[in-house]
């Protein structure tokens, strides 16, 4: 009988056979958080405040089981855990179900089990890394007030994402593909993994391409007024990492200026010219505008393709005059 003293999440993983990762976080307590969907302010507001009601169970012992094969690791001080492994037998393309074990300090008792899924991407010519806030959905990160205004008032299918945001991201994702072997996506964003389930059903709700997400440090619910805002250097490493297990692939990247993508850009740059193909930047701080350019210009000398824009539709334009996508989508 399974106990009741722990829980487990999984998120989604990505990896090719050689090289599989999977995310996840141990709970000693975790607030049940379903939602639904009510434009009521305090449902809303007592939704997300469950999501930051959590304690981590710290260095607990995991185990996960992946078409056969087990691994076995423990995780953190803060209840998160990271396998990272090579499959014995080939993975095909596609999504895999993995299970996921909290086990007792002597690994006999099972305390708590979670499923999983791992993405293994078609062998396609792109991948795309794109940032969340103030890239894709609207969160005036920048702006204090604001952002907390539409994380409490708003709920995942009432949050709102830029204006052919979906349109832009739907083309890539079968930009010299099939619709059947998308290109990969991972989203990859400075907000905590508190939020994952949130943004996981905003980005199906908005109907935009299913990917990975990797999120910043859990944080507790006294932290929840300093969301999103700390964790930048985290976001650095986490693209590289995606950058280092795909070594064959050409990435494009999307984020915008109203905080540290520009310049974290411009540092995975400067390491991995040959692997990436274009630089978005949405223009969220006119005030930074002329800064971003020049990083943008400096990222050009590595011959990579870079758009400051305002509003998606020139960033799809962009896409289309350098042949990422083509002018007449085939049918």
């Amino acid at each position: 009988m399974m106990s009741k003293t722990a829980s487990v999440k999984v998120y989604h993983g990505y990896g090719h056979t050689n090289n599989l990762v999977l995310y996840g976080h141990a709970f000693k307590f975790k607030a049940k958080t379903t939602q639904n969907f009510s434009n009521n302010l305090l449902v809303n507001i007592v939704h997300l405040f469950k999501l930051f009601v959590v304690k981590p169970y710290a260095f607990a012992n995991v185990k996960l089981e992946f078409e056969g094969q087990i691994v076995e690791t423990r995780a953190a001080y803060d209840g998160f855990f990271k396998f990272e492994w090579k499959a014995l037998k080939d993975v095909k393309a596609g999504w895999h179900k993995v299970r996921v074990s909290v086990l007792d300090e002597n690994k006999r008792e099972v305390l708590a089990e979670g499923k999983g899924a791992v993405f293994v991407p078609h062998i396609t010519q792109y991948a795309f890394i794109s940032d969340i806030d103030d890239t894709v959905m609207i969160s005036h990160s920048a702006k204090f007030a604001r952002r907390l205004r539409e994380l409490f008032i708003k709920n995942p299918r009432t949050r709102k994402t830029f204006p052919s945001a979906k349109t832009h991201y739907q083309l890539l994702a079968t930009a010299h593909t099939q619709v059947a072997q998308p290109n990969p996506f991972f989203y990859v964003s400075s907000s905590e993994w508190n939020l994952y389930d949130y943004l996981v059903e905003t980005f199906r709700f908005n109907q935009l391409p299913e990917g990975a997400f990797l999120l910043n440090q859990l944080k507790r619910w006294k932290s929840l007024f300093i969301t999103g805002k700390t964790g930048h250097e985290g976001k650095l490493i986490r693209i590289m990492r995606i950058l280092d297990a795909f070594p064959n692939q050409k990435f494009v990247f999307f984020g915008d200026n109203s905080q540290k993508d520009p310049s974290i850009y411009h540092t995975i740059a400067k390491k991995y010219a040959k692997n990436i193909i274009a630089i978005y930047i949405r223009n969220i701080r006119p005030s930074q505008a002329e800064e971003t350019r020049k990083l943008l210009a400096d990222i050009e000398q590595h011959s990579i393709k870079t758009c400051l824009f305002s509003h998606s539709d020139e960033a799809i334009e962009h896409s289309k005059k350098i042949g990422l996508i083509y002018s007449n989508p085939k049918t």
